[in-house]
């Protein structure tokens, strides 16, 4: 079975391509015809094509706002001899009005496609919902990675429930290391720590912690806060490192400058892993409910690490069955409050690591992979079938309205 991924692809750093790179790898693990040439084609977010150094297996790139590259890339992937298309989702990746361009590809496809969402509105503006709409129409199936976003694609976009899968965010395959030698490793900063990592924004909740850290530092004097990431893309380039510099300023106002730690670089896999199980306490302070998916939660919960975080979406699903600790939105004493709870008990703490930690092994990449393995090979099955169904057909119906002749006596 050959496979077309549409997607950002690596070494561009984004969360969409690092999930890309792991789902083609855990689904190569289940297919015993992987090596017959499943490819990528890349979403550039310039119209320079050798922006990214790609690997062998992008073989074709789209620049993001040229309309005519979607179409040349469905002719490509329709020529290539690929099964199947994968297409990971997000507004912002595409080109057009709320990527618009993406249904010059996907209309012009002549084999099935599974579309992934990684993102699912709750109030999506007509644009949006229409496009999602037609995306949904013409896939195969549509993935998911929670059930409130399959609740929302059914009420709130008129989805059919048996169009929808949904199939968990997968988390690297590591051996749970030793706390005392990742922070050797990594140069962990000494004392207690907290840990945020991602791409940094104002959508994070960021300021939450921060003003929540005098009263922590008060009964926890060695506490340290890690934010692990670099600033958004988008970020930077309407306001470059501002989010960040004001982040620092609330720290100095507040009195806790020393207890915040930036380490701006995009991690790898092995190292994020390490810094995960290496902390006290992981945060996710978002200061909405409307995060349907959130990967980094995912790969915490995947380390085993003790989580605490405001009650988003998926952090509502995620951290059932006492695999972490809620706060409400924007309320930083009451933040306070749970992670000085927690840094007094460690028995807490690693009681919070075990559930994550035995939960997280049912999100790993191999497990995930083969869900997305079968389901592809489902679907191609089916295209197989409908394919030699229509050509019985059509047999049939030329050898009916062939002409008599005496040789048919």
């Amino acid at each position: 079975m050959k496979i077309a991924y549409v997607s950002t692809c690596r070494p561009r750093e984004c969360g969409l391509a690092t999930f890309n790179e792991n789902l083609i790898q855990a689904v190569d693990q289940h297919l015993p015809f992987s090596e017959s040439g499943s490819f990528m084609v890349a979403i550039n977010d310039s119209d320079n094509k050798n922006q990214y150094d790609y690997d062998d297996r992008v073989k074709f790139i789209i620049s993001q706002e040229q309309l005519a590259d979607y179409q040349s890339a469905a002719a490509f992937i329709n020529r290539s001899g690929a099964d199947i298309c994968c297409i990971q989702h997000e507004f912002g990746i595409f080109g057009g009005r709320s990527g618009a361009y993406l249904l010059a590809l996907t209309s012009a496809l002549q084999i099935p496609y599974t579309i992934i969402f990684h993102t699912v509105l709750e109030h999506p503006d007509p644009v949006q919902l229409s496009i999602t709409k037609k995306l949904a129409d013409r896939a195969a199936k549509v993935v998911v990675m929670s059930k409130k976003a399959v609740q929302l694609l059914c009420d709130a976009y008129g989805i059919p429930p048996g169009k929808i899968r949904s199939i968990p965010h997968g988390v690297p395959d590591f051996e749970k290391p030793s706390i005392q030698d990742v922070k050797q490793q990594l140069n962990y900063p000494a004392g207690k720590t907290l840990l945020t990592f991602g791409l940094i924004g104002p959508s994070k909740g960021l300021e939450t912690v921060i003003r929540a850290l005098p009263a922590i530092r008060e009964q926890h004097p060695d506490v340290k806060y890690v934010i692990l990431g670099k600033t958004h893309p988008g970020v930077l380039r309407h306001s470059g490192e501002d989010y960040r510099n004001n982040l620092k300023q609330l720290a100095s106002q507040l009195g806790v400058a020393d207890h915040l730690v930036f380490i701006s670089k995009f991690m790898s896999e092995k190292d994020l892993h390490g810094y995960l199980t290496a902390c006290d306490v992981y945060l996710t302070p978002y200061p909405n409910e409307a995060q349907i998916t959130s990967g980094t939660l995912s790969y915490a919960i995947g380390a085993g690490a003790a989580v605490v975080s405001t009650p988003y979406w998926h952090a509502n699903e995620l951290l059932r069955g006492n695999r972490g600790k809620l706060f409400d939105f924007n309320n930083h004493e009451q933040l306070a409050s749970v992670v000085n709870n927690l840094l007094a008990n460690p028995a807490e703490i690693n009681r919070l690591r075990q559930h994550a930690f035995r939960y997280g092994l049912s999100l790993r990449w191999p497990k995930i992979g083969k869900q997305y393995a079968r389901l592809f090979s489902a679907h191609v099955k089916t295209a197989e079938s409908h394919l030699l169904s229509e050509t019985t057909l059509m047999q049939v119906t030329s050898s009916l309205t062939r002409p008599l002749s005496w040789k048919a006596y």
